[in-house]
């Protein structure tokens, strides 16, 4: 624990070295943020401060600050390698910050798990494990009862309940190694349902599945939103982020943009968050086109 402090400083001294040494070089590997501001709203759904993540001593995020809006369906957006997993596994402390705090409605995130859903990238599950797919959905109410407590009959039936709203009724005692990538990923936003959280981080769940499960998918998540929760979602298609996210973050190691989709997804912000990838950036183009015939 001792040795922690040192790194981080050690780190950001580093990335200081550097911006003096080479300014130009830091303005092109880490994209100016937009600013948010000092203050932050003391319950917004999530609101990160000045959080800096590293692996080995490299920055994968950098001086992020960001405050999100309460009900809002928000895409998170960048290049490969932008660290758009990397900033929902440090809001759910699954990986070290190197600086920097994180709140959930004004509180750590240790103190306000029960109010936090996740859904991780499928291909980080083990999808071996010998469960079946109401086994998978159940381990959603443990935030809540405890491990190692009987999950009772209300949530047996809390999550047959969510198996039936992603169209998986019918496959509760199928083994989960037996699904096609598409119900595997209905079940485990069933299994998100019924933590009944307020805010929900979701990671790539649009990867692998076909179009009618991307389509169930979104209607869920729009349900979502409609009772008040907050969703955020790491999402790599870009001529739909207009159709399906009220908010978005552009991000490349740092926050390029964010705020309201009409306002913060323009060629501009793109340009600045892709570089050079004409074609990602074409197709955004089309999509930007689409909408605003409508």
């Amino acid at each position: 624990m001792g040795g922690w402090p040192r790194r981080t400083a050690t780190l950001r001294e580093h990335a200081k070295n550097m911006q003096r040494n080479s300014p130009s070089l830091m303005r092109t590997a880490l994209p100016r943020i937009d600013s948010l501001g000092e203050e932050h709203p003391a319950r917004a759904p999530l609101s990160i401060d000045d959080m800096t993540v590293a692996y080995h001593h490299k920055p994968v995020l950098w001086d992020i600050e960001y405050d999100a809006p309460e009900g809002g369906l928000i895409g998170i957006v960048g290049p490969n390698g932008a660290g758009k997993s990397t900033l929902i596994k440090a809001v759910l402390d699954l990986v070290p910050r190197a600086s920097g705090t994180v709140r959930i409605y004004g509180e750590p995130y240790a103190r306000q798990r029960a109010h936090v859903g996740y859904v991780p990238q499928r291909e980080s599950v083990d999808w071996d494990f010998p469960v079946n797919a109401l086994d998978v959905v159940t381990m959603g109410r443990y935030g809540r009862i405890g491990w190692c407590r009987p999950v009772r009959r209300a949530g047996r039936n809390a999550a047959l309940e969510a198996l039936a709203r992603v169209g998986m009724a019918d496959y509760a005692l199928r083994q989960i190694s037996q699904l096609s990538g598409g119900q595997q990923q209905r079940v485990f936003l069933a299994r998100a349902l019924v933590q009944d959280a307020q805010i929900y981080f979701m990671d790539e769940p649009f990867s692998g599945v076909d179009a009618a499960t991307e389509q169930a998918i979104i209607v869920l998540l729009q349900e979502l939103i409609r009772s008040g929760k907050t969703v955020f979602v790491v999402h790599h298609d870009l001529q739909t982020v207009p159709q399906y996210f009220d908010h978005v973050i552009l991000l490349n190691m740092r926050i390029v943009a964010s705020g309201p989709t009409a306002e913060v997804f323009t060629p501009e912000n793109l340009h600045k968050t892709y570089g050079g990838k004409l074609t990602l950036l074409d197709e955004a183009g089309q999509a930007l086109a689409r909408i605003a015939r409508h």
